[in-house]
């Protein structure tokens, strides 16, 4: 649990997102590290600092956006969303990355999580689509994704690089004008928008 409490991007009922910081290393690593085995091979998120330091350097270097996901009630961290490698001018799109702590899994904490993200996707930052691309084995990502609204656009075979395999991913995306007709400027769960800082 954190000592104080962070500034929030976004709060929904159960979670809130806030800006990934040096200051969250030990609770960011502790969820990596514990959860390695629930990860594998889906994702290889940063498992110590020199890659944790990587990570908010790719933040600072504007290749992603990247939100944490915090616990309303407690402060708990719970999960990770990135925005990756974000393409802007006519094309405005961008790929999503997102784990959560084996812990809290299954208990809707990243549907709300993601939820706040898309509307900060589509609202503050101004993208037109989203994409996620996802293992065909990783049954509870595509749920997720179902769950928020993407739809299929296909299969990519040997896709993606994931702990040193070329893996195969089908691809899901979600335009804007599909996420505001569903929700406007507010997600399913009421959230509170404040600005990306």
């Amino acid at each position: 649990m954190f000592g104080r409490r962070r500034k929030s991007i976004a709060r929904g009922d159960a979670v809130y997102l806030f800006a990934p910081s040096k200051d969250v290393a030990d609770d960011f690593l502790t969820l990596t590290t514990g959860s390695l085995n629930y990860h594998h091979p889906w994702v290889h998120p940063p498992a110590d600092l020199k890659h944790f330091k990587a990570y908010l350097d790719r933040l600072d270097n504007g290749y992603a956006h990247g939100f944490l996901v915090g616990r309303c009630s407690d402060d708990t961290l719970l999960g990770v969303i990135n925005i990756n490698d974000p393409i802007m001018g006519g094309f405005r799109s961008a790929s999503l990355g997102y784990y959560a702590a084996a812990s809290y899994s299954g208990r809707g904490y990243m549907t709300e999580a993601l939820a706040l993200v898309l509307d900060q996707a589509f609202t503050v930052l101004d993208f037109h689509r989203l994409e996620a691309n996802i293992q065909p084995g990783n049954t509870a990502s595509l749920a997720l994704v179902q769950r928020l609204g993407f739809r299929k656009e296909g299969f990519s075979p040997a896709f993606l690089r994931v702990g040193g395999v070329w893996r195969d991913h089908e691809r899901w995306a979600l335009l804007a004008e599909e996420w505001l007709a569903a929700h406007g400027s507010q997600t399913p769960t009421g959230a509170q928008v404040s600005e990306v800082v």
